[in-house]
């Protein structure tokens, strides 16, 4: 307890070098879970290989190239107490690029990768691994290097981008500037929405070192890149209290399921436990047995990955590739990948071109019941000698459907300024908007100005073939849609107390593809301006900002930039 508050006091000073910072470090994964004992002890672990047990390889990352700076997040650098000089400083830049030849101790001069399992819709997958056993899957090019506990909060540091693994399956565990930025942007704006997720906190291109990837020629329309071209490597760091997703417990599920060794029980115990400690201290009682903690781990968890996914849609985010391998077990957005922000309204908006329908846009929350399903799965071998239990966890796992309802309708009804939901409305509303084809975003924003009438609301259609072939009649369809609408939200709020409350859940700015599109392109030649635009846009995405920003980021999605490769849709290639 001394030491806690020993830290707490020491972290209220600023972090100005990794002097600083090291005062801080507490490795609890390393510590106290297994390494993989096939592993080597220095981390030079970066060819692929099965791994058989342990919970992480200890892996030395690869540095970049010539590393330079391109942004960091002032935001968490000011929760942390970073300086933001820190972000620019050699020692700094040299440890978040990939070199830890020369911490401070007791910072450690090897990171940690981990393996996990792959489960699809609900379905367990091997056969993509190389070794078709499933043992290859994991952290192909993500190493985490630091764990610090700062402010009472554990914070655990991860490279994207940081080099081969041994689950890197023959990649060259790289990550390019264009998904870089991406990730980097993405994080900021999520947490700015109030979506919980994992966070940034620095961004560093190489001017020399370059991989190929695949990736579409300019105005290109075909569904697959059509081209392979040459990008800088870069390495972002995100945040989080823990990387430990779904997949992770379903893999020593999985072990403990079939016996895979001696320990396989054991471990499955230990990564829960730990997990429960890491994420889930504040609301599960440590002096409880492992059966209790393992039945409120699956009610906790069920609560926020409910919430986390209302939240999604009510943002117009879309996961893309929602694998039980994307999901942080602490129940956070994770793994920006393939994703996207809905802008032409559409239920099966899937900006992945290998997602499918099963992870579209309003389909999120029937994904994420079967991945919570995986979750309550991998925890059963916990309980088999506990019958009351797993009838409990059964339960839990069967209530999700209705939780996830609940949480949906809250949502809808925030949206729309209703004290309760209205199925009625609702179904109308969605009926209207998919017929229009309208903004996701610019739609609920100028509804949250309680408009008199619906003209505002047309900044928001791009005006499909139904709405052109009878304009007069659809514009009659919307004002009475307007007008039960008005009438459901007469209460005592005043019309100003009913639009500043919906603007705290609808925000003005989004994401969208092509804005992102021109600031990575305009980095790879060394311009970083547009990124860090957006990023000061994006991180104020429910204030009014200047007359410019909005002319600016607030508008209707380009023609031209329908159906385009790389800005409406695009492969999980990075």
């Amino acid at each position: 307890m001394v030491m806690r508050l020993h830290q707490q006091t020491e972290s209220m000073e600023t972090i100005s070098n990794l002097d600083n910072l090291a005062k801080f470090v507490s490795y609890s994964f390393m510590d106290t879970l297994n390494a993989d004992p096939d592993a080597t002890s220095n981390g030079a672990d970066h060819l692929p290989r099965q791994v058989f047990s342990g919970h992480y390889v200890p892996v030395r990352p690869t540095p970049l190239e010539n590393p330079e700076y391109v942004a960091h997040s002032k935001n968490l650098f000011r929760e942390l107490g970073f300086a933001d000089s820190l972000a620019q400083s050699a020692d700094f830049m040299r440890v978040f690029s990939g070199n830890l030849a020369n911490v401070p101790e007791p910072m450690r001069k090897v990171g940690w990768a981990c393996g996990y399992a792959l489960s699809i819709y609900g379905t367990e997958y091997t056969q993509q691994c190389p070794f078709q056993t499933g043992n290859g899957y994991g952290d192909g090019r993500a190493i985490s290097v630091l764990e610090a506990v700062i402010n009472g909060h554990r914070w655990e540091m991860q490279l994207k981008g940081g080099g081969r693994t041994p689950y890197c399956r023959g990649a060259d565990g790289r990550a390019v500037l264009r998904s870089s930025v991406r990730e980097f942007l993405a994080q900021e704006h999520i947490h700015a929405l109030g979506v919980p997720t994992s966070r940034s906190l620095s961004l560093y291109v190489s001017k020399t070192e370059k991989v190929k990837r695949p990736w579409y020629s300019e105005g290109s329309h075909s569904w697959d890149p059509d081209m392979l071209i040459s990008e800088p490597a870069a390495i972002s760091t995100r945040v989080a209290p823990s990387f430990i997703r779904v997949g992770q417990i379903e893999l020593f599920g999985r072990r403990a399921r079939n016996n895979a060794h001696p320990e396989a029980m054991k471990e499955l115990e230990q990564i829960v436990l730990h997990l429960i400690e890491r994420e889930y201290s504040d609301v599960i009682d440590q002096s409880l047995s492992t059966t209790e903690k393992v039945l409120m781990l699956a009610r906790e968890y069920r609560n926020r990955f409910t919430s986390l996914v209302a939240n999604w849609i009510r943002v117009g985010y879309c996961q893309g590739n929602f694998n039980s391998d994307n999901c942080a077990a602490g129940g956070f957005t994770l793994d920006y990948g393939p994703f996207g922000f809905c802008e032409l309204f559409d239920p099966y908006y899937q900006p992945w071109t290998g997602g499918g329908q099963h992870f579209a846009f309003l389909n999120q929350p029937a994904a994420a019941e079967k991945n919570f399903q995986m979750f309550c799965t991998a925890l059963r071998p916990l309980l088999t000698s506990h019958q009351d239990s797993l009838r409990q966890l059964d339960e839990i796992k069967s209530g999700f459907a209705s939780v996830m309802q609940i949480a949906m309708e809250k949502m809808w009804a925030a949206k729309l300024g209703l004290d309760t939901f209205n199925e009625e409305l609702f179904s109308e509303l969605v009926a209207l908007m998919m017929q229009t084809s309208v903004d996701y975003t610019i739609f609920f924003r100028e509804l949250s100005m309680v408009p008199d009438d619906i003209d505002p609301l047309k900044k928001s259609f791009y005006r499909n073939q139904t709405y052109q072939l009878d304009p007069e009649g659809m514009d009659n369809r919307w004002a009475d849609w307007l007008t039960k609408w008005k009438a459901l939200t007469v209460k005592a709020n005043t019309t100003d107390e009913l639009s500043s409350q919906m603007k705290r859940v609808n925000p003005k700015y989004s994401l969208r593809e092509w804005l992102v599109v021109p600031a990575y392109q305009q980095a790879k030649e060394g311009d970083y301006s547009l990124i860090r635009e957006l990023q000061e846009v994006m991180t104020n995405p429910y204030d009014e900002q200047s007359k410019a920003v909005e002319e600016k980021f607030y508008r209707l999605k380009p023609q031209a930039f329908f159906e385009v490769g790389g800005l409406s849709y695009y492969s999980c290639s990075s």
